[in-house]
């Protein structure tokens, strides 16, 4: 009974569609948080007199805010995804199930 109703969801095109738009995008936007974040890195690694400016008077040097930049991204990024996890993808979940009842 669960076997066949498992095989009927993985052969429904909606669940197909569904797999496919969710890994792409989830690999996009992680791709996108290591770029930003190795970036970060290589920055702290090779560019240290770069990120060692300060910014005007005080002792702040550019990496704090870059680096807060790097944190407040994740949440941004993590926050698309689950907007659009929550509006598009539960969605067609929720519809695939229904068909497949």
């Amino acid at each position: 009974m669960i076997e066949k109703r498992l095989l009927e969801i993985s052969r429904n095109p909606k669940y197909q569609k569904l797999v496919r738009t969710r890994n792409f995008y989830g690999w996009s936007l992680t791709a996108v948080m290591m770029l930003v974040y190795y970036g970060y890195i290589y920055l702290v690694a090779f560019k240290r007199d770069y990120l060692a400016q300060t910014i005007g008077e005080g002792v702040m040097t550019l990496s704090i805010p870059i680096g807060l930049g790097v944190i407040v991204f994740t949440i941004i990024i993590t926050g698309i995804y689950v907007r659009r996890a929550n509006a598009e993808f539960d969605k067609l979940t929720q519809e695939i199930l229904q068909e497949t009842k």
